[in-house]
């Protein structure tokens, strides 16, 4: 009967797919805890009304003497003007739910009537308008490079990329057209998405299988220029101090890539259109800013912050007009859903019954507040949704198992961690897994410097020495080498160096991490301690694997671990790692050039390294048809290539690495790319490059001039006699700069010369070059020179 109701239930959902899928994302505000877990009553009614005290900002008017229901507040209006568009603004202002379903910001202007509210919309957003700030300035370095006006240098695809793999999906709606390496919805994945709480239930599943909705972007395109949401995607702390929005510690270049892809997929487009406003718009606005008490959830030039409204305490829950049920005109207008009314009426009577909060329902509270919950699980709550955790990896598809690309559950972490190393974990300086796609962002210091003592006292922290801990810690060091020796190097690198194929934690570092009676309690048995851990035991049944050394006492063997590790600095590398270290790949071109088929991070799948003996080398890109970076000096490791399965790509030896353009080199329509036909090999040994571009066929060959420069010169040829103008584009530097007709130079000290016979018109990375009518057979020549 129960499959039955199941099977019925699917036919039925199927039949309503097409209907369900058009209805519009509910106006009501959405707060990502509440919604994750209050309609399952995963959290009480209490804990999940407080949240939405602090999440709606309530507590910014009805003060509080509670520290953990402090405001979430609104962004930082101080330079307002200089980050959104004026129409999307007044759109805003006048509809907020309707502009941002999901917002939780009131409207402020529901009660006027319609003529005063138009004109209290205008005067709000000249004043708005008005608040300018000029963005600071990103200064470049030597190892990363930033173009000018990088803000618009976005590619949407490298956005959509980083997007989906630093960790974005955790919050916000993935694309159904991303291609997840073995996600495949089955027919139970689309079941589910449609059933609610009550039938999850009815039906058996658990709460983990309930789908996780998405904190909504709105139209981002009409909101922001590519300038300010690259600026706000670099710092977001800066403009929302509430940390909602975390950092998660972008490249200046990684942040304009994103806010591409965001402008372009989440809907709308700038109008971006010049508004001015006249000096009594502006004041006046200032005026209802002030008397509205907007400054009581926002910072604006000008304006001190202050609230009329009762303390929380205070408040009359039976009154008959109240913010969450039927708010006067003077009030702000929530569009609560009844069971968020209920839950905030829950919350407000318990803290006047003085019922003061257990401290894990204050950690519980702060992790809601930060959806902590939407990333990582505790005590059997929370962690990545269902429906999202396909499109975390591993860096490079490594397979670790999901223990390797979901971030770690935080059950019992006040145990294991200690406080000094979770405050570097949560202000982005404490990283040891970089072999996760997914990034720990950086949180605001004020939002979470309580965290690290809260999980201490949560999970009844006792602290202990090591001698507490370790009957004997003397003179151990050599035998925690030999252990390390028999199994931890399989999977874990140790002082930055591994055996071949090894990508994990390192060991470095542990004991300034972990608690020892942690350390001690996980190596006695890890799977008693981390559920579902891949880390095998070495004392099955409470035995050691190695019954010579420290006579099989088990209590010494794994001090002798934590001696080894605590004393890495001044200790020898496990003789495993040694020997590998002796056996050494290094490639070095001598009397002939070496090329090198393998993988490579600026090149790609299909990169082919060139080394020459004049120490100037470079990998090109088989796929894009293009040289991706060249380098000087020492030439590359051919370890992985040869003998790791798993290898990271090689990365280059040498120095003074410049990376060049992404696309193709040469194009001559857009939608007709080059297509790589191989290389052969000259008696020098020098490859030479095989291309077909259109009509073309191509020869490419690239080498080091007696002066140190890289020359690089193109033979086309036509099989069959052509006629007319052919515009070949020559793509060569981002952003060039040119410096007379022939010359061009880049932000990272690059300088091209050009050497043709055809016209050659200046373009913003290179040229293009007008080639005559090509005859049959015979050739044309192009070629440039690289000098840094």
């Amino acid at each position: 009967m129960r499959i039955w109701m199941v099977l019925r239930s699917t036919i039925l959902l199927v039949g309503i797919s097409f209907f369900l899928s058009g209805i519009a994302h509910s106006a009501e505000p959405f707060v990502s805890g509440y919604d994750r877990f209050a309609p399952s009553k995963s959290i009480s009614e209490s804990l999940a009304g407080q949240l939405l005290l602090t999440e709606l900002s309530c507590t910014a008017c009805h003060e509080t003497d509670d520290e953990e229901l402090r405001p979430k507040n609104g962004p930082d209006l101080n330079g307002v003007g200089s980050r959104v568009n004026a129409d999307w603004l007044r759109d805003y202002l006048a509809a907020p739910h309707d502009i941002k379903p999901g917002t939780t910001m009131p409207d402020m202007l529901a009660g006027l009537p319609d003529a005063k509210k138009q004109n209290a919309i205008t005067a709000l957003t000249a004043f708005l308008m008005n608040q300018k700030q000029e963005f600071p300035e990103i200064i470049a370095g030597g190892l990363s490079p930033v173009p000018y006006e990088f803000w618009n240098k976005g590619d949407a695809e490298l956005g959509k990329g980083l997007f989906h793999r630093v960790g974005c999906i955790a919050c916000h709606e993935p694309d159904q057209d991303y291609e997840t390496a073995e996600y495949k919805p089955t027919p139970l994945d689309q079941m589910i998405e449609q059933l609610d709480d009550e039938e999850l239930k009815e039906l058996g599943l658990s709460q983990h299988l309930r789908p996780v909705k998405s904190v909504p972007h709105g139209e981002l395109g009409k909101k922001y220029s590519p300038k300010s949401l690259t600026y706000f995607l670099l710092n977001p702390e800066k403009y929302r101090p509430a940390g909602r929005m975390p950092n998660f510690k972008l490249a200046p270049m990684e942040a304009s890539h994103l806010a591409a892809y965001l402008q372009v997929n989440r809907l709308g487009k700038s109008r971006n259109k010049k508004s001015d406003f006249s000096r009594d718009f502006i004041e006046k606005g200032r005026q209802l800013f002030s008397e509205l008490q907007c400054s009581s959830c926002h910072q604006a030039k000008g304006i001190d912050s202050k609230s009329s409204a009762k303390k929380l305490s205070e408040l009359n829950l039976e009154a008959t007009q109240i913010c969450v049920t039927n708010p006067g005109s003077n009030q702000p207008r929530y569009p609560l859903s009844e069971k968020q009314a209920i839950s905030l009426k829950v919350a407000v009577q318990t803290l006047k019954n003085n019922d003061s909060p257990e401290q894990h329902l204050k950690l519980e509270l702060r992790m809601l507040q930060l959806n902590c919950y939407g990333c990582h699980e505790r005590n059997e709550r929370g962690g990545v949704g269902r429906n999202r955790k396909a499109y975390l990896e591993t860096v490079r598809h490594i397979d670790l198992g999901d223990e390797g690309r979901i971030p770690p559950p935080l059950t019992g972490v006040g145990q294991k961690l200690n406080q000094n190393w979770l405050k570097r974990v949560l202000d982005g300086t404490g990283v040891v897994r970089p072999h996760l796609s997914a990034r720990m962002p950086k949180y605001p210091v004020t939002q979470v410097k309580s965290l690290p003592a809260q999980f201490a006292a949560v999970d009844d922290f006792q602290q202990q020495t090591e001698q507490e801990v370790f009957k004997e810690t003397k003179n151990l060091a050599t035998s925690g080498r030999m252990l390390l020796d028999t199994g931890c190097v399989q999977c874990h690198p140790i002082r930055g160096e591994a055996l071949p194929g090894v990508v994990g934690v390192d060991l470095s570092g542990v004991t300034d991490r972990l608690h020892p009676a942690w350390f001690k309690k996980f190596m006695f048995n890890p799977g008693a301690v981390k559920t579902r851990t891949r880390m095998p035991t070495f004392f099955p049944n409470g035995k050691s694997s190695n019954s010579q050394l420290l006579d099989g006492d088990v209590d010494l063997q794994i001090a002798s671990l934590w001696v080894y590790l605590k004393d890495l600095k001044n200790q020898p590398l496990p003789e495993k790692i040694i020997t590998a270290r002796s056996q050494t790949f290094e490639l070095v071109p001598k009397e002939k050039p070496i090329v090198l088929r393998t993988f490579m991070d600026e090149a790609g799948t299909h990169a082919i390294a060139v080394g020459y003996p004049e120490k100037l080398h470079f990998a090109y890109d088989a796929e894009q048809v293009r040289i991706a970076e060249i380098w000087t000096g020492r030439f590359l490791d051919a370890q992985g290539t040869w003998y790791e399965r798993f290898a990271p790509p090689a990365d280059p030896l040498g120095e003074s690495h410049r990376l060049l353009l992404s696309g193709p080199t040469l194009t001559y329509q857009a939608d007709d790319p080059p297509v790589f036909k191989g290389y052969r090999l000259q008696k020098s040994g020098r490859p030479t490059f095989l291309f077909r571009l259109a009509e073309f066929d191509i020869e490419e060959q690239i080498f080091p001039t007696k002066t140190g420069r890289l020359r690089r010169i193109w033979t086309i040829r036509t099989q069959r006699q052509s006629s007319g103008i052919h515009p070949l584009n020559l793509h060569l530097l981002p952003d060039a700069k040119h410096v007379d007709p022939t010359t061009i130079t880049s932000d990272a000290g690059l300088k091209v010369h050009l050497k043709t016979t055809s016209k050659a018109t200046p373009t913003k990375d290179g040229w293009n070059l007008s080639l005559l009518p090509l005859t049959a057979g015979k050739p044309f020549v192009i070629e440039v020179e690289y000098q840094w």
